[in-house]
């Protein structure tokens, strides 16, 4: 039997969430460069436009346009690496289940709250809400692995919570906010669809 090297094992873990995650930043790069150069910046009026029915699908929308390539390259890094961790971590599964429960909730709140007359984009929201979801886990499961994700996550990212607070300067802070709520919520529903489902099995046998 041949023998698998720790660096195999590693780069085979990390394929799906580098194919996957870089897919969507490719597409994301692909969609404003689109944007810029051929549509001169009108695919962002796409975005969640607050209290209006057409801003409803600004909810599917957002998280692909961008407000120029220094918003979207703020926010690649951390997409790519939040992501990964929770690919990586997680069953992928649960993956699509974060991002899209971040994506409703964290649209739908901004959708709500935010001052009309705005239009709100981005892929931010999916930010805070991975990152919600990575230290909340910590606290339903509070097993030695997702601890030491979330002080890893809080390490590189605790600057975000800033983020998620009223301010002004352009800052879409609902959509961190909302989108901070999804991740949170995610994290408590999966736990408990998980202990659910373990303890039927459990029961079964």
């Amino acid at each position: 039997m041949e023998e698998r090297s720790p660096q195999t094992d590693l780069w085979s873990q990390l394929q799906t969430p580098l194919k996957i995650m870089g897919g969507f930043l490719v597409l994301l790069w692909v969609i404003e460069f689109i944007d810029q150069f051929i549509f001169g910046g009108s695919l962002d009026s796409f975005g969640v436009r607050p209290r209006t029915i057409t801003g409803l699908w600004g909810i599917l929308w957002a998280p692909f346009l961008h407000g120029g390539f220094r918003h979207l390259f703020a926010n690649t890094g951390p997409l790519l690496v939040l992501g990964s961790i929770i690919m990586l971590s997680r069953p992928l599964k649960d993956f699509f289940k974060v991002s899209f429960i971040v994506i409703l909730i964290g649209g739908l709140g901004t959708w709500l709250i935010a001052p009309a007359g705005q239009v709100h984009l981005g892929a931010s929201g999916l930010i805070f809400g991975y990152f919600g979801f990575l230290v909340l886990s910590a606290y339903f499961e509070r097993s030695c692995r997702a601890i030491v994700i979330a002080l890893v996550v809080l390490l590189l990212y605790s600057g975000l919570i800033w983020g998620a607070l009223p301010q002004s300067g352009g800052i879409s802070w609902q959509t961190h906010l909302f989108g901070f709520i999804g991740g949170c919520f995610s994290a408590y529903l999966i736990y408990h669809q998980n202990n659910t489902f373990d303890l039927v099995v459990h029961n079964e046998y």
